[in-house]
């Protein structure tokens, strides 16, 4: 098959490993910058243009950075548009970037969450704190990624101080209780094709309360309860996502989803766990590409 991954930065280790993963399988791999492609959009002939040149492939397995979504996601659907088999659809991809739509979808679907809480005006600070059961609480930017705009406030003051700072930046924000329980962990299950195909404990640097390992964190492998499992399969169903990274919580009251990552990088996983992600990707492809299929199953 001829597979393009759609990556803005060749040289990083997860596009590199998808592209090698493949290469052993037998495929025709090639890496896309996705910004530098333009889009014929016809009734008849929809095509994506690369270096002045149709793109003609069989799969694509979008890579999207999060401040390039809108751009990266219109590629994503124009591949749809051409009846190419996408990894992650465009939809899929949307809806799990949204951080308050991705909690309020999952919610719905019953599946565990820190207590959460969102508003828009200042006047109602306390109401809002006290939504999310009182400092300690964590105050995250909606747009915020690998750890970016959370910030853990450890007195009620300390958090209408965040709170006002963000609002008054005109920042949307969402304020969740603090896990104290977890430890400066989290668990980092990759879902492949509605199975978890590896897992991963992160654990803060000392200091530190973000688990995330661009910000120190170490990471390594882990036996993950059935719950926590069904959890993360249930977690990205949710969100449509065929590949995923769940990010899930131990607290007191059982696994908690933090959030749901379209496009997780695969070292950290890898080296942790020793497992061939990139080829569990591969192998996915191989088998929905052939037979036409996308699942995504999410709403909303």
């Amino acid at each position: 098959m001829k597979i393009a991954i759609l990556s803005r930065r060749p040289s990083l280790y997860s596009t590199q490993r998808l592209k090698e993963a493949g290469k052993q399988r037998g495929h025709e791999m090639s890496i896309v910058d996705y910004l530098r492609c333009y889009m014929d959009i016809t009734s008849r002939r929809p095509q994506v243009v690369y270096q002045g040149a149709p793109l003609q492939v069989d799969a694509v397995i979008p890579r999207i950075g999060a401040s390039n979504t809108f751009y990266g996601t219109a590629v994503v659907r124009q591949f749809e548009m051409m009846g190419v088999f996408v990894a992650n659809e465009s939809q899929a991809i949307s809806r799990s970037r949204d951080k308050l739509r991705s909690l309020q979808l999952l919610a719905r679907d019953g599946i565990g969450l820190p207590v959460t809480g969102c508003a828009h005006s200042t006047k109602d600070i306390d109401g809002l704190i006290s939504v999310a059961g009182g400092a300690p609480l964590v105050v995250k930017l909606i747009e915020g990624t690998q750890g970016v705009g959370v910030i853990l406030a450890e007195t009620k003051k300390a958090a209408q101080a965040v709170i006002e700072a963000f609002r008054g930046l005109e920042a949307n924000i969402i304020v969740q209780e603090f896990i104290k329980e977890a430890g400066g962990s989290d668990i980092r299950c990759f879902v492949v094709g509605g199975r978890v195909v590896a897992a991963m404990k992160r654990q803060a640097a000392p200091g530190e309360f973000r688990s995330n390992l661009h910000r120190g964190g170490t990471a390594e492998k882990v036996k993950i309860a059935p719950e926590e499992r069904s959890t993360a399969v249930r977690a990205a169903r949710t969100m449509g996502l065929n590949i995923s990274g769940v990010d899930i919580l131990r607290s007191a009251h059982g696994a908690v989803v933090m959030e749901v990552n379209s496009s997780p990088g695969l070292e950290g996983i890898e080296k942790a766990t020793g497992v061939d992600v990139a080829g569990k990707i591969i192998e996915f492809i191989e088998k929905n590409a052939k037979a036409g299929k996308q699942r995504d199953k999410g709403k909303g």
